[in-house]
């Protein structure tokens, strides 16, 4: 990815697309273009599916977005954004949404799905980029970011280093961490994993302060069972192998 973006903007494409549907409408969309370099960025491995066809259409259409169903902000400011932006790392951003829920129920947080990467840079930079207000919109100009990305963070940066908040952006990816191990252990090992990303929203949100000690416990303890699973069985836990996404009201 990082190659590609490197190339001349009117040409190159990069998607993320994070479930089924959304591959589908990528996918389809690529196939009928002419003259750019389309670069679809997909996994082989089962995945839940997020969004139905239609709304998967719309959001592949504007490239980025809210996921209002899992966001609890509307109406009312933020107090962190979730973005995420790949399969495995939208995966990990609602694990972590659900675990703050449940520690933090009155916590305010955005969730935001990147499908083509290239919203992120500045519409005078690419054909596809969002302007700055409306990156503001989604982002807020003050909130901290966590980012949670399939790709090196270092590339995020590059694409947003002149946006306004800028400086409130954390962003966890790949960082050239992996051996013969378990999927989720492939993640933690890149400290992209569910439990990091809530250690992050509690580093970085202060009103959580009162919660953080018994929080952060949590999830060390959560990091340390997870080793001591894999090493006995060899695979993850279940957990992790079985989570599903759930609402509020259920």
């Amino acid at each position: 990815m990082d190659h590609v973006v490197n190339k001349e903007a009117d040409v190159v494409r990069v998607y993320f697309p994070p479930d089924a549907n959304t591959l589908l409408s990528v996918a389809d969309h690529c196939l009928r273009s002419h003259n750019y370099i389309n670069v679809i960025v997909a996994g082989k491995q089962f995945q839940p599916q997020w969004l139905d066809m239609e709304a998967a259409i719309r959001h592949c259409t504007s490239g980025i977005g809210i996921w209002e169903w899992a966001s609890n902000d509307k109406g009312t400011e933020p107090d962190v954004v979730m973005a995420c932006c790949g399969d495995v790392p939208t995966i990990e951003t609602l694990a972590a949404v659900e675990i703050m829920r449940k520690q933090a129920p009155e916590l305010k947080m955005r969730v935001i799905n990147i499908v083509d990467l290239m919203t992120l840079q500045p519409k005078e930079e690419h054909p596809h980029g969002l302007s700055n207000r409306d990156f503001d919109t989604l982002f807020t100009t003050d909130k901290p970011i966590i980012f949670a990305y399939h790709g090196y963070p270092w590339l995020i940066h590059r694409l947003t280093y002149r946006r306004t908040n800028h400086k409130n952006l954390h962003v966890r990816g790949y960082k050239e961490e992996g051996t013969t191990t378990t999927p989720f252990d492939m993640v933690v090992r890149n400290d992209l994993d569910r439990f990091h990303l809530v250690s992050d929203v509690i580093d970085r949100v202060p009103r959580l302060g009162y919660i953080a000690a018994y929080a952060k416990q949590a999830v060390r303890d959560k990091l340390i069972e997870h080793k001591e699973y894999i090493t006995k069985y060899g695979e993850d836990m279940p957990e992790i192998r079985d989570w599903i996404w759930r609402s509020n009201d259920t």
